[in-house]
């Protein structure tokens, strides 16, 4: 295992999407873009950090669009949070095959596939540098993945959230849609708040400024990103107080 004393976080909550696991498909799970992402989070766990993850389910299900069809709103956020427990057991079985010992916990009790959550086992799983990958949102409705993992990360003490994303942080507007999108290096909560920045949803910004957890935002598309960060390099913005 390398020299951790250039690292600048111990432990790291990692947030994505559920479409970062689509690849190229319009929809479900493309294989070979989970294992390089599990490639990615073996690169910067073998430095000695110890990592926390959430993943979304909108490769598989989004709540808002099922109760915007006339699904009933409760209903179509649970069909998501168990999307998210999906998708966490194919990370689990790409990390795993890599040789990285991985635990799914998951907010709603399903004790044949993964842990219930018990936040002391959970802890106790990242000081013998297992992988813990948060499953089911909070396990209420409402609560967005994003809201959950600034509540594990929280509970975690995590020093950081690594959000990744399809462009290399955050912008003023769409950069994809705008030639003259500028890229902020540094930007507080509020500004975030303020100017709808799009980083995470509110509840997730609020949840991380009174606890002054810093959200990092990257490209999860760049090679070595995720790992490169770690180590002071690297483009990305830095949301903080």
């Amino acid at each position: 295992m390398s020299e951790t004393k250039d690292i600048k976080f111990k432990r790291v909550m990692l947030k994505i999407s559920g479409e970062a696991l689509m690849g190229d498909t319009q929809f479900g799970l493309h294989p070979p873009t989970v294992e390089r992402i599990a490639r990615e989070v073996k690169s910067v766990h073998d430095l000695g950090v110890e990592i926390c993850m959430v993943i979304g389910g909108g490769n598989i299900f989004r709540g808002l669009q099922g109760s915007a069809q006339g699904m009933e709103r409760t209903t179509a956020d649970y069909m998501g949070m168990l999307a998210t427990v999906m998708n966490a057991l194919a990370m689990q079985s790409a990390l795993e095959s890599l040789g990285v010992f991985t635990r799914v916990i998951s907010a709603i009790p399903m004790d044949q596939v993964c842990e219930p959550y018990i936040r002391r086992r959970a802890v106790r799983h990242l000081e013998k540098k297992r992988v813990c990958i948060f499953a089911a949102g909070t396990g209420n409705p409402y609560f967005t993945t994003d809201t959950a993992a600034t509540l594990r990360a929280n509970e975690m003490s995590c020093e950081a959230i690594f959000k990744g994303t399809k462009v290399d942080g955050v912008y003023d507007k769409d950069p994809k849609k705008h030639a003259d999108a500028k890229r902020f290096e540094r930007v507080s909560y509020d500004e975030v708040l303020a100017q709808h920045l799009g980083v995470m949803d509110a509840s997730a910004i609020a949840l991380a400024r009174d606890n002054d957890l810093p959200i990092i935002v990257f490209s999860l598309d760049e090679p070595g990103g995720f790992r490169g960060i770690l180590a002071g390099e690297g483009t990305y913005t830095t949301v903080h107080s």
